[in-house]
């Protein structure tokens, strides 16, 4: 239901106002928005107790590296990620047996054996070996401060702003005050303390490698702050570390541990990795075994890099001790008001491109946990705020151009044994982490997504030809470091080919929101071998009824008892409508002489089967009408075509949307962290902004988020906190079907607010403001002469952007 506030008006919809000219070439930046005093003070996450589980601590990130920092007094750790930090090393994953079966296989299914089917997939058609290799994590370093004896006036906290994670408290007369950052500049974690007013600081550093720490028996998230104390200290036991690893002095005041990764799944480590500190201080700093000291200072800069031999999926013969050795001395030159000062203006020159406010009252002063503790009983819209701005940060953190994408944690990752090998499983999870990035005005970090895409499509080259017979590439259901392809983990959950078919929805997305004649042109000959694989391996449905993907199945979601192997689901059938008509529009925009290749994929798209309703009024998942009345699943693959897609909309297809309002009825608006975000995104897509609202009332709360804000799957899948980002800002605006919709699906419990900087397809940014759940204030930027559809409610605006790419003030 698009509910309206009563007291919507019904003459004077809305304003657009003048705005400052903007300039989007391909990845460029946009305007700086000017921070309030209350979006300033909005930007924190703060704590008055240390961290204790994993989940308490604060990330930070820069990208490359992550480290999560818990703040305690005594004994500080500091847990450290590197993206490339993967188990194994490059590996050809194809099955020889795939190609022989796959005629065999797609006989059974089409005689609707399908157990049978999955048996014979399972046995000939899985990669080789049947799992992907998990990322791994860089070890800790442990920060004993021997004069320490208590910490009173305690407080920590994250500044969203600066991206500078903070500890401060007394300890007598002395003041403590930490300060860590992930610099991108610098590309080096850094962990300033002081100690002032009384004893001078003495520190003790040393490094302990990873643990093979498990989270798949955590079901809930632990009850916030059990254990945690100002004293609580770990072990750097030297008879617990592997014999790959060695520590050792490198230089005056540094430490640097070498290592290898893990082996997995028969496959050999092949990566070797470095993690160097160094100290710069005014005390005297000195290396003794395996620890680095630090006496009688009062100000200490750890310097610390972390770097693998790893250059790409087929070559690991870097030299990551001399990167780390660079890095950290480079770094060291700079005072620290230099680091620190470099490192906020390239955080910033991103992050204050958007602000975001909802509710008009006083920021919230309670700590950030208990706020989340209390969030579905007690109206809190600044949590979702900071929620959008978290995401965002958590973005910049985990992906920037150079770095890995963000896999299914981001970049934070405690253990060897991350929940589903933190990889890339680009079913949902990896698409979901960069559904708000262009709404939320940070393309840049989309980039890492087009270099994988352009990896996979040479090794999936290899699976299309070897696994179909196919020309073109395809990847499956999960991708990890090494950019294998081949699907795995068994025929319910593998046996899908449409992943990197749906991770080129991210590239085009790009290209809509940022019009950019040379992204088109680098990102066309990935779309069209998506495209060809396609020509090739669908096959005709032996009813009659189109082309169709077989073997396949509706994402980890079985339609018998046991069985999911299927021909045609809709997501596939959505996804490959999307990504033909991608395709065509470039080939066209592009001038392609390949005439012949256009008219077949012409051809081919609109043989494909169309939506169906089935029996219950439902959007059907399958071909044949196999839904049943009571599913709880948390996938909702069929309803692909709603959101992200938009094939099926409010505005053309009501018939279609109101099956899928009776679809997510049946799935319930309750369901893992991801699943949850989805549900409320396509709510927010189908205009029920109350409906939307309930659900993120949930996803705000304890049982779904951490005390840190991660999103609990459960556990920590940071898909969860993008997801439910992106949800937000379509509640507020939406850019589809070649208009921006302005206050789509406002909820009745966030009455007045402002977006500054978000931005819609068509290379528009845009500021807006409500009160009183009305709009009132509207002011868009973009290219010189570009046209600009405005819909509020019923409503249509056409607006051309001046020659200084602003828009005509009018009121209808």
């Amino acid at each position: 239901m698009n509910r309206q506030h009563p007291s919507r008006p019904a003459r004077r919809s809305f304003m657009v106002s003048t705005g400052l000219a903007l300039a989007m070439p391909g990845l460029a930046g946009a305007t700086v928005v000017a921070a309030t005093r209350h979006d300033r003070d909005s930007l924190s996450l703060w704590y008055d107790k240390p961290a204790g589980p994993w989940v308490e601590a604060l990330p930070i990130g820069n990208g490359r590296l992550g480290a999560m920092v818990f703040g305690r007094a005594a004994q500080e750790r500091v847990q450290l990620n590197e993206d490339t930090l993967f188990a194994g090393g490059p590996y050809d994953p194809s099955n020889p047996d795939a190609l022989a079966a796959l005629p065999r296989v797609r006989a059974l299914i089409d005689q609707e054996k399908f157990k049978e089917a999955a048996d014979l997939a399972s046995a000939s058609m899985m990669g080789k070996p049947m799992r992907q290799m998990p990322y791994g994590a860089a070890g800790d370093l442990l920060l004993d401060f021997p004069g320490v004896q208590g910490a009173a006036h305690y407080r920590r906290s994250l500044d969203l702003d600066t991206a500078v994670a903070t500890a401060s408290f007394t300890d007598g007369a002395t003041r403590h005050l930490r300060e860590a950052f992930a610099s991108e500049p610098d590309q080096v974690v850094v962990l300033h303390l002081t100690a002032t007013g009384g004893r001078p600081l003495d520190l003790d550093v040393g490094y302990r490698a990873p643990a093979n720490v498990k989270y798949g028996d955590t079901q809930t998230p632990p009850a916030p702050f059990q254990g945690a104390a100002w004293d609580l200290r770990e072990s750097t036991d030297a008879s617990q570390r592997p014999a790959t690893l060695a520590i050792r002095p490198d230089g005056a005041g540094a430490l640097l541990a070498e290592g290898r990764n893990q082996p997995a799944q028969g496959i050999p480590a092949a990566l070797r990795y470095a993690v160097r500190v160094r100290a710069v201080s005014d005390g005297a700093a000195t290396v003794d075994g395996d620890r680095l000291r630090v006496r009688g200072a009062t100000a200490i800069t750890l310097l610390v890099s972390c770097a693998t031999s790893y250059v790409n999926y087929a070559d690991v013969s870097g030299d990551p001790v001399a990167l780390v050795r660079a890095r950290t001395d480079a770094a060291a030159r700079k005072p620290y008001a230099r680091l620190k000062a470099d490192h906020v203006a390239a955080h910033r020159a991103l992050f204050q491109r958007f602000s975001i406010r909802l509710g008009g009252g006083a920021v919230d002063a309670r700590p950030t946990h208990e706020r989340i503790a209390v969030s579905e009983a007690v109206p809190d819209p600044g949590l979702a705020a900071l929620y959008v701005q978290y995401a965002r940060y958590l973005l910049l953190a985990s992906s920037r151009p150079g770095s890995q994408p963000a896999n299914l944690q981001g970049r934070w990752n405690e253990g060897n044994s991350p929940p589903w090998g933190g990889k890339y499983t680009i079913n949902i999870n990896t698409e979901m982490n960069y559904w708000p990035a262009h709404a939320a005005n940070l393309a840049e970090c989309v980039e890492p997504v087009l270099r994988m895409i352009e990896d996979l499509a040479i090794t999936g080259a290899v699976t299309a030809r070897k696994h179909y017979g196919a020309r073109g590439w395809v990847t499956h259901h999960n991708t990890d470091l090494w950019r294998a392809t081949a699907p795995i983990d068994g025929p319910n959950f593998g046996m899908w080919p449409l992943g990197g078919a749906w991770m080129c929805k991210t590239l085009w997305d790009h290209y809509e929101y940022h019009p950019d004649e040379a992204w088109l042109r680098r990102i066309y000959p990935l779309l069209k071998g998506a495209a060809l694989f396609f020509v090739d391996a669908m096959v005709e449905d032996p009813k009659g009824r189109g082309l169709v993907t077989s073997p396949s199945m509706s994402p980890e979601h079985n339609h018998h008892p046991g069985v999911a192997l299927c021909a045609g689901p809709a997501m596939d059938r959505q996804i490959i409508r999307d990504l033909f008509g991608w395709t065509l529009q470039a080939h066209a925009a592009l001038k392609d002489p390949d005439a012949g290749f256009a008219a077949t994929l012409a051809t081919m798209r609109n043989r494909l089967p169309a939506d169906r309703i089935g029996a219950l009024g439902q959007l059907q998942e399958w071909l044949e009408d196999w839904d049943a009345k009571k599913d709880t699943h948390r996938h909702v693959s069929h309803l692909y075509g709603v959101y992200p897609s938009e094939q099926i909309n409010v505005r053309d297809t009501p018939d279609l949307i109101a099956a899928a309002k009776v679809s997510l009825d049946i799935r319930g608006d309750k369901s893992t962290g991801w699943a949850t975000a989805w549900r409320l995104v396509l709510w927010a897509r189908m205009g029920d902004g109350d409906r939307a609202h309930a659900i993120l009332t949930g996803l705000l709360g304890p049982t779904r988020t951490y005390p840190n804000m991660f999103d609990a799957h459960p556990p920590f899948q940071i898909d969860g906190n993008f997801g439910g980002t992106a949800g937000i800002l379509e509640m507020i605006v939406q850019s589809w079907g070649g208009e921006i919709r302005l206050l789509p699906a406002l909820p009745a419990a966030w009455p007045e607010g402002a977006l500054r900087g978000v931005r819609a397809r068509g290379g528009v940014e845009l500021d807006i403001d409500w009160a009183q759940g009305r709009l009132r204030r509207v002011a868009l930027r973009g290219r010189p002469g570009a046209a600009v559809r405005l819909r509020h409610g019923t409503r249509l605006l056409d607006v051309t952007l001046d020659r200084n790419g602003r828009a005509t003030p009018e009121i209808i």
